[in-house]
């Protein structure tokens, strides 16, 4: 998911996550009790990083190069179609929509990508409403779009660092992206994705949990089961935003208790741990609680389609807690599906997540070596 923008990963944010989940847990308590030394950033060891010789025979790729910016390869017919739009050509975007007719989870993966190319340069998305003035998914990305460009107004610094014309900007463009996604939803009334938007909008201007309760409704009567809508709303739930850790538990307990088997709804609990955990042990990991709710997403995630867009971040997510629970033979087996491309969570909230990625990893695979 790139386009967390300032709502999500904004450097606070960051730094918030960073402290709060005590460096990784310490880096798996030393990586195994004894490679604690040199994880951190610009360390001799760090700068000394070779591909263990275990991990190359399984092919796994080195540090330098990981794709921090994608869970997994992009779709080729989505890498043509953003590299049309930067180009100034929307109808290869329009095909592309077109062809995943009411995938919504597809549909929602296509607009974080190309909405976010349209608050760069815009050219080919101007072309496309004035050719088709009310289209439904130039509509969309229009109003996701604008919501990018709320982020780039404000900026990323923090708030002392920010000026009141930014702060202005980004409220005033965050208030037009807001009549941008009803256009949109009245355009395409049985889409989702609008009011997907709108919960990043509702982070951005500090919206009541009544209206997130009705956003949440307009969502569900639509896509009950959504990856993406139920991870931004997870975050809004948060405590680092506006809900609680209490909140967010249990906002993830019922979208994994109501989901069927495949749905990927069984990582939200994950998730809802992960963004409230901050202690520097794996203790609180290890529970007979959290080896349940990581078998429960190992088996959602088995019975999912394999072809789910949001499939591999689920399996960064599983492959970390089956590394800091011991599991390592587990653990590798979700490694092998994700490696190369890492992000996602949890390595995106580090300052170097291929490192601290590379290291975890690189532990699991020598104590499955060891093991056998």
């Amino acid at each position: 998911m790139t386009i967390l923008l300032w709502v999500v990963l904004t450097p606070i944010a960051l730094a918030v996550l960073a402290i709060g989940l005590y460096f990784l847990k310490a880096i798996l308590e030393g990586v195994r009790e004894g490679a604690r030394e040199g994880w951190r950033e610009g360390t001799e060891e760090s700068l000394r990083y070779k591909l263990p010789d275990e991990a190359a025979a399984l092919g796994f790729v080195p540090r330098d190069q990981q794709d921090t910016e994608n869970a997994a390869p992009l779709p080729a017919l989505l890498t043509g179609a953003m590299a049309a739009a930067r180009a100034g050509d929307w109808k290869p975007a329009a095909a592309l929509f077109e062809e995943a007719g009411r995938d919504w989870e597809r549909r929602s993966a296509y607009s974080e990508r190309l909405s976010g190319i349209a608050a760069e340069d815009d050219t080919w998305l101007l072309a496309w409403e004035s050719a088709l003035p009310d289209d439904p998914t130039a509509a969309l990305l229009r109003a996701r779009s604008t919501v990018h460009l709320a982020g780039k107004i404000r900026g990323s610094r923090r708030a002392q660092y920010t000026t009141s014309e930014q702060f202005e900007g980004f409220h005033r463009t965050l208030v037009r992206s807001r009549e941008e996604n009803a256009r949109a939803a009245a355009l395409a009334p049985e889409d989702p994705d609008p009011y997907i938007s709108e919960i990043q909008i509702a982070l951005g201007l500090g919206y009541p949990h009544a209206d997130m309760d009705r956003i949440w409704d307009e969502i569900t009567a639509r896509a009950p089961h959504h990856y993406a809508a139920h991870f931004y709303a997870l975050q809004y739930w948060c405590a680092k935003w506006r809900g609680s850790e209490k909140l967010a538990r249990e906002f993830a307990a019922r979208a994994a208790d109501r989901a069927p088997l495949g749905s990927l709804m069984k990582a939200f609990p994950l998730i809802a741990h992960f963004e409230h955990d901050d202690s520097g042990s794996t203790e609180a990991d290890r529970t007979p609680e959290m080896h349940a709710l990581v078998d429960a997403a190992l088996a959602d995630a088995a019975a999912a389609d394999p072809d789910h867009p949001r499939l591999s971040e689920v399996r960064h997510l599983l492959a970390y807690y089956l590394c800091l629970q011991g599991r390592d033979q587990a653990a590798v087996e979700q490694f092998r599906l994700v490696d190369g491309h890492i992000g996602a969570l949890p390595w995106r909230y580090r300052a170097n997540p291929a490192e601290t990625y590379c290291k975890l990893r690189d532990a699991s695979v020598s104590a499955a070596a060891e093991a056998d």
